[in-house]
């Protein structure tokens, strides 16, 4: 065999972004919401649909994602169907860049959709608190362990250790919401206050009902393409410079530490491989199921010391005109959550990064367009992470 002639890894753009109809969606299907989303990101990338050969979809259908793709008339030659709950999208958006920085594929799409808020509210199909009762999962579900119960737990564990309180968690909600508010596509934008989130009804010890995600329908899509087709996209690319993705646990007894997610591992790893630091970040989307979600991320990435979340997400410091802007449409707990937000918190990421979020664009010091952003999803009950870091540079 001839000697390979060996070349540079592929550098790896967003190219195109979009999302589907999101908020009370009653009419379309899940299926329909993947469409529209894969045809307006590919209508904002420009670039035709014969450039696709890689595809990504997950959470939809048996066999996940041939279904999507014959839907939606692909035949690609590289497929993903990853599936670790919330941080799912964060960890094939990973596979994907490696796929076509290596030569596998030239243009991955990525593309997600869920009636979750319509299905439940037409009576066909129920909420799954159990998530499952075989596996390791059947030593906890006679217990009455929820998906919110394990995080409620979890976050008191942290109000223990490090004295974290519910103002400080409510802290979350509210900056959110208010981030919201500037968001048009947002489906909840009325503020609420610190004393709305403590006064309402209680979901989980600590939680109550406006420390949780809201319920949406909605869907959205991602292109990635090699650094070749980016001359030909009608948008300012957005590099994919660091990635990286953790397995933590599945039984709560074999978590090693409540107050530890798995993002301080992919965290670490995206960082070391995009050589940045968190103090380097303008922007992060963190997944936010809980708002315990947020402050703990906001810890395990770098963003601040063990222990100091409490105080870190206090004065505004996650609004969007605020020292690190979070969630900047205003997350799960305000804007949408339709079952897996993983790939939402990517479109937001990239639109800021382009400078054409719109009346949610963020600015920072000095009136610039953010440069550096990261984007982080969180699986299960702190079982899976994974982050990206995200550059116009």
């Amino acid at each position: 065999m001839p000697n390979a002639i060996r070349t540079a890894p592929r550098k790896v753009a967003v190219v195109g972004v979009a999302l589907a109809d999101c908020g009370r969606v009653d009419e379309a299907t899940p299926y329909a919401l993947h469409a529209q989303a894969a045809r307006r990101a590919l209508a904002d990338s420009g670039l035709d649909r014969s450039v696709i050969d890689g595809f990504g979809s997950a959470g939809l259908g048996t066999l996940a994602p041939v279904e999507v793709a014959e839907y939606l008339g692909l035949r690609p030659t590289w497929v993903e169907s990853t599936s670790v709950g919330g941080a799912t999208w964060e960890v094939m958006a990973a596979h994907a860049a490696d796929a076509i920085a290596a030569g596998r594929a030239n243009a991955v799409l990525l593309v997600y959709g869920s009636t979750a808020r319509a299905d439940l509210k037409a009576g066909r199909r129920t909420a799954n608190l159990s998530f499952g009762s075989r596996g390791p999962l059947q030593f906890e579900v006679p217990y009455g362990h929820t998906l919110v119960a394990k995080y409620a737990m979890a976050a008191r564990r942290h109000m223990h250790e490090y004295g974290t309180t519910l103002e400080q968690l409510a802290e979350v909600a509210v900056q959110a919401r208010a981030n919201a508010a500037r968001n048009p596509e947002a489906m909840y934008r009325t503020p609420i206050t610190v004393d709305d989130v403590l006064s309402g009804p209680l979901i989980a010890d600590p939680f109550t009902k406006l420390h949780c995600c809201i319920r949406s329908d909605g869907g959205c899509a991602v292109l990635l393409a090699a650094e070749e087709y980016v001359p030909d996209a009608a948008t300012t690319p957005v590099w994919i410079l660091g990635a990286g993705e953790h397995l933590s646990h599945a039984a709560m007894s074999e978590w090693d530490d409540f107050t530890v997610s798995p993002a301080a591992v992919s965290g670490r790893l995206a960082f070391e491989r995009a050589w940045v630091r968190p103090s380097d970040v303008d922007i992060a989307e963190i997944y936010d199921a809980f708002t315990y979600m947020t402050l703990v991320t906001l810890e395990d990435l770098g963003f601040c010391e063990k222990g100091e979340g409490g105080a870190f997400v206090e004065k505004g410091r996650l609004l969007a005109d605020g020292e690190l802007p979070v969630n900047t449409d205003g997350g799960g707990l305000s804007a949408c959550h339709p079952g897996m937000r993983g790939l939402f918190l990517i479109v937001e990421a990239v639109r800021q990064l382009r400078g054409d979020a719109g009346e949610h664009q963020v600015h920072t010091a000095g009136g610039r367009t953010p440069e550096l952003a990261v984007a982080s999803g969180t699986g299960g009950w702190f079982c899976s992470s994974g982050t990206l870091v995200l550059g116009r540079g």
